[in-house]
């Protein structure tokens, strides 16, 4: 039946894109539905309980039908890969025009960011929690709480390391497959570029917060799942993330 399956999907791709037949178009967008409903409850998972999973999903929609629009089958990435990415960078954008964060913890969010570079630059290690709370004149009780608040931006701003990029080309970097019918080798080697300078950010990261960003971006588990694995709160684990993406920001800032 699995073989049946994979069939009729060949033939709708062919018939939408060989004929741009509406009834095909419709079909693919319905079978291909439940990932928005995932990248949509992932990224929720987030972000404040003011903001409704059910219009993060209904922003999505929008990216699942641009991927179907956009992919090219003959290109040999696997269409799950190319449109999660879409549909989350939808998301993203959506948040982004909307500015959901208060400016003040933007504001927050840009000291962390450079208390982080200006200690990484001057002592070419990764800083402890109490060396970035004294660079930004704050108790260690504050810096937990400044970390609290940024854990609702922290999806954002991992988005953001891609160098602000636009929706299609983030997509393209975060499948992160590679393409050998590919025609254009500087935007390959652009790619893969930017996959060699976050891996060597994700490689700089402390234990704990790189296996956080490991089994959050990479493995798929929500921060629920990573908390169960470490042992530790949900809570503790966003705090961990944040961290680590703020670290990673920093440390892509200062090469």
């Amino acid at each position: 039946m699995r073989n049946d399956s994979r069939t009729d999907l060949s033939g709708l791709w062919a018939r939408f894109k060989d004929t741009g037949d509406e009834d095909a178009r419709e079909r693919l967008i319905l079978n291909y539905s439940p990932l928005v409903k995932y990248v949509g409850g992932r990224v929720s998972a987030t972000l404040p309980q003011t903001v409704d999973t059910a219009d993060l999903i209904s922003y999505g929609l929008f990216g699942l039908i641009d991927a179907i629009e956009k992919y090219d089958p003959g290109r040999g990435i696997k269409f799950e890969t190319y449109a999660i990415a879409r549909i989350k960078g939808a998301i993203i954008d959506e948040l982004r025009s909307m500015d959901w964060v208060p400016r003040s913890v933007r504001a927050r969010a840009r000291e962390l960011e450079a208390a982080y570079i200006a200690l990484e630059t001057r002592l070419r290690r990764v800083p402890s929690d109490s060396e970035v709370a004294e660079e930004m004149g704050v108790g260690e009780d504050e810096f937990r709480e400044i970390l609290s608040k940024l854990s609702y931006t922290s999806v954002v701003s991992f988005e953001e390391l891609w160098g602000g990029a636009d929706r299609e080309e983030r997509s393209e970097g975060a499948a992160a497959i590679p393409d050998h019918n590919a025609e254009d080798p500087v935007t390959m080697f652009e790619t893969e570029e930017v996959k060699h300078i976050l891996a060597e950010a994700i490689e700089h990261l402390p234990e704990r917060e790189r296996v956080v960003i490991t089994l959050y971006y990479y493995e798929g588990l929500t921060l629920k799942e990573i908390g169960k694995v470490l042992g530790v709160t949900e809570s503790r684990v966003s705090q961990l993330h944040t961290k680590a993406v703020l670290r990673m920001r920093a440390k892509l800032h200062s090469t």
